[in-house]
């Protein structure tokens, strides 16, 4: 079986997602039978990579908050990351456009790292508040994560993985993904958002059933 993700490395709720996946799956009797595969989603792609803006005014300006109404989502996001393991810290937070980071993920995913990676990025961002969106701290983190530093830094500045990030993104497009987590299970069998584990349970044992 594989098992599509779309996600965005900004995207809290993405991070929790793949929490609750991961406990479906670790219980998933036929575990060693399921290949996952990340794919890229860009939530801010009319923003120029590189640039960030404050993710507290994001929020404000996209559901129309005031600051304390803001704050007060910021904090029930962190209280429910916390519930999944994950020490989010939203306080103060940027965000931005991806695609670069994405571009890492896709060179972790060649190397036979691309867990890792993503889960770098993720525990990067939300949990230490470090940048996706300059090279030099991909680089850095791509290291972290088990990629050779040399081959981030080629990769980043020849755009070696762009067509790949895009291809993800069209595809999201074609078969109508409107928001991340999005998990396509065989291609068949979709479920959307940051579900609980027993969503996850079931799409997992549906799957093989439906084959059979």
């Amino acid at each position: 079986m594989r098992v599509d993700i779309w996600s965005d490395l900004v995207c809290p709720w993405c991070y929790v997602g793949k929490r609750r996946f991961e406990r479906a799956l670790d219980a998933f009797p036929n575990r060693d039978e399921v290949e996952v595969v990340h794919r890229a989603y860009l939530l801010y792609s009319s923003s120029p990579r590189g640039a960030t803006f404050d993710r507290r005014d994001m929020l404000m300006t996209k559901y129309r908050l005031t600051q304390d109404q803001a704050d007060a989502m910021n904090v029930n996001m962190e209280r429910t990351a916390a519930a999944e393991g994950l020490d989010y810290h939203l306080k103060g937070g940027v965000t931005g456009n991806t695609f670069d980071a994405h571009q890492v993920v896709h060179l972790g995913r060649d190397r036979g790292r691309q867990d890792a990676v993503l889960e770098r990025l993720y525990h990067a961002f939300f949990v230490e508040q470090r940048s996706l969106f300059e090279r030099d701290s991909l680089v850095a983190l791509g290291a972290e994560a088990g990629l050779d530093s040399d081959d981030v830094t080629r990769a980043l500045h020849d755009n070696a993985y762009a067509k790949a990030v895009e291809a993800d993104v069209a595809e999201a497009r074609t078969i109508q993904v409107k928001g991340v987590p999005f998990f396509l299970f065989d291609g068949r069998y979709a479920v959307a958002g940051a579900q609980p584990a027993d969503a996850f349970t079931l799409a997992l044992s549906r799957v093989p059933a439906d084959i059979s």
